[in-house]
């Protein structure tokens, strides 16, 4: 079974990628760099980056890049692909000079999400210095956060990450647009860190790719900082503030370049995987989070 420890960044595409630099450092308080395509580097942390984002046809998002530990978790990784039968192909130096790591494969889930493997990172550690005075964002171990995937082609999707993946069922939760709207599911799903969870599958298609990633801040008050940031940069609200019922998050979403959402959050829920029970929650937050805003013009 694949170890993978978390998700490392996350990757978008943006027919302007320019327009990600005032939403990085004006509304989320990033750090951004240049990419060597035309592209921009969204910096969290000591890493070179945690979000991506190249030049394309279409604003949607791109990638998910997964890491394992090292070598040995690599090639058992790439292993196990095979022999399940999934293709996986190897980055070129472009590929992995553009994701800052040693080594890379990718492939694609059975719902056709691309997601790609990465072996070790390269920083030069440069400290973190938001330019809205962020103090920090909660990666390291953790991970950069977590990503909400469509999964039109749900069991096989959900059996591909259990069985052949590695990862855990947290919770589950079933989505209904309207009462009388067809059930869609959604499970929460956790890896190799003490994160809630670090991948979402929902249960049905989305244009831009994702339904949501998430970014952790220390404190409200940086979460309220962010809002505050948001409205006066005239960036579409997804969601009101709220605090969720699984992984206790406190949050508010909003709308990036790339067209899916960004889930800004503080609070979120550390879980002993030896001491947690499986359960389906059937509601999304204990309060707030009116997502119909997201849907007004």
């Amino acid at each position: 079974m694949i170890d993978i420890r978390g998700l490392a960044y996350i990757v978008a595409e943006a027919q302007d990628p320019q327009a990600w630099r005032p939403f990085g450092e004006q509304v989320l308080g990033t750090m951004v760099n240049d990419a060597p395509d035309g592209g921009m580097y969204l910096k969290l942390d000591e890493r070179h980056f945690r979000i991506a984002v190249q030049p394309g046809s279409a604003n949607r998002y791109y990638a998910s890049g997964w890491e394992v530990a090292d070598q040995a978790a690599f090639d058992a990784a790439i292993a196990a692909l095979n022999k399940a039968g999934v293709e996986t192909i190897r980055a070129d130096a472009a590929l992995k000079a553009a994701r800052q790591v040693l080594d890379l494969v990718s492939f694609v889930d059975p719902s056709g999400n691309r997601h790609e493997l990465a072996l070790g990172f390269k920083s030069d550690f440069a400290r973190f210095a938001s330019p809205q005075g962020v103090p920090h964002f909660v990666t390291g171990h953790l991970g950069m956060g977590h990503t909400v995937l469509p999964a039109a082609n749900f069991d096989a999707t959900a059996t591909f990450f259990r069985d052949v993946l590695g990862f855990g069922v947290a919770d589950t939760f079933t989505h209904r647009f309207a009462p009388d709207a067809p059930a869609q599911r959604i499970h929460f799903l956790h890896c190799g860190n003490a994160r809630h969870h670090s991948l979402a599958l929902f249960e049905g298609e989305v244009p831009s790719g994702c339904v949501h990633a998430m970014v952790e801040v220390p404190s409200m008050d940086e979460v309220g900082r962010a809002q505050d940031r948001m409205a006066k940069a005239g960036v579409k609200l997804m969601a009101t503030l709220g605090r969720h019922v699984n992984d206790h998050m406190m949050s508010f979403y909003m709308l990036t370049p790339s067209g899916f959402a960004l889930e800004y959050g503080c609070e979120g829920r550390l879980v002993d995987w030896d001491e947690h029970v499986v359960f389906e929650s059937t509601a999304v937050s204990q309060w707030g989070h009116d997502f119909s805003v997201g849907f007004r013009e």
